[in-house]
């Protein structure tokens, strides 16, 4: 699999170059949400607003309403902890077209709980006009500026940084409104999101290799969440859906799920994987999602309870599937 180095650094450049109208943001963290190659190309669509998320939202409002093109650029819980007042008066109130690009989501930082955005998705999608997307590979990245620009309002994106694998052919492009379905089968339907997807598309292998049909769904879009592919998978459904995602269990993709089912008078058994109703300490990404449970080997354990079979695939057997098999030494999840 390929391991892409500074995607959205690089593609932003190449996307924004015939569109002067685009002006990006940044609170103090240009280099840090890979901006500062925009900031030395095109110096005079750059604005620095230091620490003060509050006063960048207000000021990209004013930018919206006078025709230009604000893409906002921090780490996710500075965007929505910080600034909600902001987002929701002078953004989501008047459905302005800012971007929010929100780095480092969830389990990826190893700031501890003043830097871990676990909620961001619960929040924000409480907030009228307001949509919700959220990367989970390099061709993700690569296309979610489309994607996100063409959304008459302001938009919320759960950012990847780094390096990055590219799980999805570069032709397959994120689509609004979407899921891409990577697998498909009656026994399980399984939803993931952004960096879940990867341990996901793991354990769905061996999975495949003990006779399980797995019906696998990769959501990028998650508000509005309206794809009628996914309760036709889950009305065919044979022992249950499982939700797996890198944000509390409170409000994410899970609660999304649920909501749609319910709404939809379907009668099925959920599972749903993701960070626990607690506040996280600091650590490194891969030991964070074993810790909280956001690995292959806990979605392996969701599936054994929902079909009530003893699968006994160890650790060994999942390491042997790893479709990343050679990340370098870089620390993407360094702040």
């Amino acid at each position: 699999m390929e391991i892409l180095s500074k995607v959205h650094a690089k593609n932003l450049i190449r996307w924004a170059e015939s569109k002067p109208e685009v002006l990006v943001l940044s609170a103090d963290l240009t280099s840090s949400t890979e901006i500062d190659l925009f900031r030395d190309t095109f110096p005079d669509r750059f604005i620095s607003l230091g620490i003060a998320e509050q006063n960048m939202l207000s000021f990209a409002g004013g930018l919206a309403r006078e025709g230009f093109r604000p893409f906002v650029h921090t780490f996710a819980v500075f965007i929505y902890r910080r600034a909600f007042d902001q987002i929701a008066m002078s953004v989501a109130y008047p459905n302005l077209p800012v971007r929010m690009f929100g780095f480092l989501p969830g389990v990826m930082t190893p700031g501890g709980a003043t830097h871990q955005a676990i909620e961001d998705i619960a929040v924000m999608r409480a907030l009228p006009n307001m949509t919700i997307l959220e990367c989970g590979d390099a061709t993700d990245v690569e296309s979610v500026l489309d994607v996100a620009d063409s959304v008459n309002g302001p938009v919320y994106v759960r950012m990847l940084r780094g390096e990055i694998p590219r799980l999805f052919h570069a032709s397959d492009r994120m689509r609004f409104g979407k899921v891409r379905t990577i697998t498909e089968g009656t026994d399980i339907v399984l939803l993931s999101s952004g960096i879940c997807t990867e341990e996901a598309m793991r354990a769905v292998k061996v999975l495949q290799s003990r006779g399980l049909s797995i019906h696998h769904m990769h959501v990028t879009t998650l508000k509005p969440f309206n794809d009628p592919a996914v309760l036709e998978a889950i009305s065919r459904t044979r022992c249950g859906v499982i939700t797996m995602e890198n944000h509390t269990v409170v409000g994410g993709l899970g609660t999304i799920v649920a909501e749609t089912m319910a709404e939809a008078g379907l009668g099925r058994r959920l599972v749903r994987i993701g960070i626990p109703d607690t506040f996280l300490h600091g650590a490194s990404k891969p030991y964070l999602m074993k810790e909280y449970g956001l690995d292959a080997l806990r979605l392996i354990a969701a599936v054994e309870h929902l079909t009530g079979e003893r699968l006994n695939i160890s650790e060994s057997e999942l390491a042997e599937t790893y479709l990343a098999p050679v990340h370098s030494l870089a620390k993407a999840e360094a702040l």
